[in-house]
């Protein structure tokens, strides 16, 4: 286990599991398409390293098949155990530090780690360890959402502006962090080259939905996004009018609820980069 939090506070006890069953919900359609994208072979072997609440291990496994192999590692202990609750019978799931995971080097054929590289101290060692896990031309994909700024009001660029910034205000100040810590999701080809990675390349997913919402869209947005991401947190960061106007757009009791609003146009990026050992 590592000795001290993550950047983003991270250790064993953390919990954010009922967050990450929303959004793999909520982004399956792309996620899926982007797995469908690394052109996995049958029978290959996959690294999910901050696996989560282990939905991704399912379709991992759809894509090498019966004679493949998947293992999942999360520091934390709910979201591990979360994982061994979703996961296909065959996978592996191990509660541990991704940097010291307990598996042979050259043993893999891709790593795939979604929205955590972002959450260490170091990436590019980071990277450089998980890729010493690789066969040779063995592959890691880097996985990050909102590499470009979130949409969440098309019709209110101000608004959008203002809460975002709140948000990344808000997190500086809860975890101590600069705006240039925040930033460095942006830098995912820097970190595969800096890991002496090869053949690095990336390309954007566009996760996008307009009103009417399904029901998974609208779980994810309502309880992930506003309730859990912006909420009270943000108050002492907008103004008493701001703050009220987002209060009504994200109250599913009010009129203006912004879900049920038929202009409502949703738009986040998935941005991928991958690089071969």
């Amino acid at each position: 286990m590592s000795a001290s939090p993550g950047l983003l506070g991270d250790t064993a006890a953390r919990d954010y599991s009922h967050k990450l069953h929303l959004f793999n919900a909520f982004a399956e359609p792309e996620l899926r398409r982007v797995i469908a994208s690394l052109d996995l072979k049958p029978g290959a072997r996959v690294l999910d390293a901050g696996c989560g609440t282990g939905e991704v291990l399912r379709w991992l496994s759809d894509e090498v098949g019966p004679d493949g192999a998947i293992v999942g590692i999360d520091l934390a202990t709910a979201h591990a155990a979360a994982a061994r609750a979703s996961a296909p019978a065959t996978a592996l799931v191990l509660q541990a530090d991704l940097l010291k995971a307990p598996l042979r080097s050259e043993s893999l054929d891709l790593i795939w780690c979604m929205n955590t590289i972002n959450h260490l101290h170091d990436p590019v060692a980071g990277a450089r360890q998980l890729a010493s896990l690789l066969r040779p031309s063995g592959r890691i994909a880097l996985c990050q959402s909102s590499v470009l700024p979130d949409m969440y009001f098309a019709w209110d660029a101000r608004l959008e502006r203002l809460v975002n910034e709140a948000v990344r205000q808000y997190y500086r100040d809860r975890y101590g962090v600069s705006e240039r810590d925040l930033a460095a999701i942006r830098s995912l080809v820097g970190v595969l080259r800096q890991a002496q990675l090869h053949h690095v390349s990336a390309q954007t997913f566009v996760i996008e939905r307009v009103s009417p919402l399904g029901a998974a869209d609208e779980a994810y947005l309502t309880e992930a996004i506003f309730r859990n991401t912006w909420g009270a947190r943000l108050q002492p960061y907008l103004s008493s009018d701001d703050y009220d106007e987002l209060t009504r757009l994200c109250d599913p009791q009010h009129p203006q609820f912004a879900l049920r609003r038929p202009d409502f146009h949703f738009v986040q990026t998935f941005t991928v980069v991958v690089g071969e050992r």
